[in-house]
């Protein structure tokens, strides 16, 4: 599949990776693209020509989107295409299992018609798959797929050589930005040499649809449980999405129990508050660690999402936080463009990165410190957060504020 640009030598910005980041960043760029006339290509190892494959429909996986990026996709067009297969998440709840301390956030109380909404991965994946379809048959594109970078060069202060394998054939492309979007465990990030900070939680996320005995009501539940932290997730047909965190030594066992014994075993853990656990799809699960790259540009590079940073899932900010950074990416480029300034200049995207770097370091350090805060089991540990939570819950001003940075806005 490709657009009227593929055999160009020279683009303008070559985005590698098409899955829902580095689709969402063409997306965002539309409007430069059609003022600027940029030549744009975007490199995926998927045939992008066929459709993917639908997952057994109870067993699909989602994503937790914030408010924040409801409003991002409502911007770029997408949310119409989302929106009816979106679950809406009117109220949050936080706890400590076995302990008093909770919190409650309702999407009245902020003022917004839900906190955020949980989106099946594929669907995601469609819309912005059509998008790249309509943009490719406009010629607004050149979507270059099945293929594969295989190697990067610097060139020069504000542009990349990629070499591009797309089946027997193999040929060199030059960009003023090339950016890199193909997920956490890009190979090309090691290739460039650039380092990342690593911290092995010692834990896997154990993933799963379930069923209960009670309707949802569009409440998602956040309960720290033992050693890791449990959420559950409303999806449609009543369906939830549970994310586990199990300890490395228990993910074995926890995957071989019978679908009654690992309900039985969910239910002692998670207890009543969500009703009564009657059935549990396919499960699934992958290791956690906190992963951040040392350097997020260079001269003509841009590396974006799970590539760039990757966190645990426990707070589900990790898609949310790449699509800001796509978001605050592409007004980069834009005021790059509007003052005739070279888009890969280094000064020019370390703006990009001071302009992110706040918003990074709260998500991530939350994320972490909420991680290793419950997981400590020494009784002052258990009622300095047990305390935290109740006293978040009594002060309106302090619960508005964690509302909305979960909310992204």
């Amino acid at each position: 599949m490709a657009g009227q640009h593929e055999r160009l030598k020279q683009y303008d910005i070559l985005i590698v990776g098409g899955g829902l980041v580095g689709a969402s960043l063409l997306c965002a760029l539309e409007p430069s693209i059609r003022k600027y006339q940029l030549k744009v290509g975007l490199i995926e190892h998927h045939d992008l020509s066929e459709p993917r494959d639908r997952p057994p429909s109870y067993d699909a996986r989602a994503s937790a989107l914030s408010y924040g990026t409801r409003r991002i996709y409502d911007q770029l067009g997408l949310w119409p295409d989302l929106e009816k297969y979106a679950t809406a998440i009117h109220n949050i709840h936080v706890s400590d299992r076995g302990h008093f301390g909770s919190t409650r956030l309702n999407c009245e109380e902020e003022k917004v018609p839900a906190l955020g909404y949980v989106v099946e991965n594929f669907r995601l994946g469609e819309a912005l798959l059509e998008r790249l379809k309509v943009y490719g048959n406009e010629s607004l594109v050149a979507l270059i797929s099945p293929a594969e970078v295989v190697r990067l060069q610097p060139l020069s202060e504000s542009r990349m050589s990629a070499r591009i394998r797309q089946g027997d054939d193999e040929f060199d492309i030059e960009s003023g930005l090339l950016v890199l979007a193909d997920g956490g465990r890009s190979n090309l990030i090691d290739q460039l040499c650039i380092h990342r900070e690593q911290y092995n939680y010692e834990q896997h996320a154990l993933i799963a649809n379930v069923s209960l005995d009670q309707a949802h009501k569009g409440i998602a539940y956040e309960r720290f449980a033992g050693k890791g932290p449990m959420a559950l997730l409303p999806l449609s047909e009543n369906r939830s999405a549970l994310v586990w965190t199990v300890p490395e030594e228990k993910i074995a066992e926890k995957r071989s129990l019978s679908d009654e014994d690992f309900l039985a075993d969910l239910q002692q853990t998670f207890g009543d508050r969500a009703g009564t656990f009657l059935k549990v799809g396919q499960r699934d699960s992958y290791p956690l660690s906190l992963s951040v790259a040392q350097e997020q540009v260079r001269p003509g590079l841009v590396v974006l999402g799970n590539a760039a940073h990757a966190m645990h899932p426990v707070a589900g900010q990790g898609y949310n936080l790449a699509i800001r950074d796509t978001m605050a990416l592409a007004k980069n480029i834009e005021q790059s463009l509007s003052s005739d300034k070279a888009i890969g200049h280094l000064t020019r995207l370390l703006q990009y990165v001071d302009r992110q770097k706040s918003d990074q370091a709260v998500t991530l350090g939350f994320c972490d410190t909420l991680v290793k805060l419950f997981a400590r089991s020494e009784t002052s540990a258990i009622l300095a957060r047990n305390a935290g939570l109740s006293g978040l819950n009594i002060s309106k001003t302090l619960k508005s504020e964690f509302a909305r940075k979960a909310m992204g806005i």
